[in-house]
């Protein structure tokens, strides 16, 4: 029996993988759903305060406080940059990361973002200069899912971001920047052939790391819960692919 816990990316919550957990569960495995500082459920803890080291806490002190070993640690999209983090202080406890769609931060660089990145903009336009809005939908889609219903279960539950998160300064230990192993997932559904996660994964093939291509949108945990359970299975061995 293995350990996931899977930690989700902006305005998401632990919510956004239900359909996955029961897929992991029927092979026998336990898993986590951590709903990070301030979102979701957790929304009324949002604060200016709360950063992307807010977050890395929430997920080693789960570890810890749960007393998990041998984790399949999972993150998607920001919570790929969550993930990098705790890998360095839980180290001992996982047994592999696993990047959905996700980001994975360059030893040595930072800030995240600048104060012309859109996030900012919009954390300026409609968040009080400090919180990151719920993407709308466009022409039928969020964040690639395109499902009607999917999109109405996904409005009810989707909370503000704190822009802190991406504008915090933290770097990797250049020394050891990534020392668990690990494997990447992309989404390369219609629409996202130039995605800037592209070089995300090309960094984790350079990392020696297996890298899966799936024809999904962003959102794969909600679009193709399937593939994904079964990349996250395969990252047992770590041998997507």
């Amino acid at each position: 029996m293995a350990t996931f816990v899977l930690v989700p990316g902006a305005w998401h919550g632990g919510w956004c993988w239900r359909k996955v957990t029961p897929l992991l569960e029927a092979h026998g495995h336990r898993v986590y759903t951590p709903t990070l500082t301030g979102v979701g459920e957790r929304a009324h803890l949002l604060t200016r305060k709360v950063n992307l080291t807010t977050h890395i806490q929430d997920v080693v002190a789960l570890i810890l406080h749960e007393d998990l070993h041998d984790v399949v640690l999972a993150g998607h999209s920001y919570g790929g940059l969550v993930i990098s983090f705790v890998a360095r202080h839980a180290t001992g406890r996982l047994s592999h990361v696993a990047y959905l769609d996700a980001l994975l931060p360059v030893p040595g660089r930072s800030p995240r973002i600048t104060d012309s990145d859109p996030l900012v903009a919009s954390a300026n336009a409609s968040g009080d200069g400090w919180k990151i809005p719920v993407p709308q939908v466009t022409d039928g889609e969020l964040m690639g899912v395109t499902d009607q219903a999917d999109i109405k279960w996904m409005l009810e539950r989707l909370t503000p971001h704190p822009l802190a998160t991406f504008k915090e300064v933290l770097e990797l230990d250049s020394r050891e920047p990534y020392p668990v192993a690990g494997s990447y997932a992309l989404c390369n559904g219609a629409g996202r052939e130039d995605t800037e996660l592209t070089a995300h994964a090309d960094r984790a093939r350079e990392l020696g790391w297996p890298v899966d291509e799936i024809n999904t949108g962003h959102d794969l945990m909600i679009t193709e819960p399937e593939e994904t359970a079964a990349f996250l299975l395969r990252s047992l061995a770590g041998q997507p692919g």
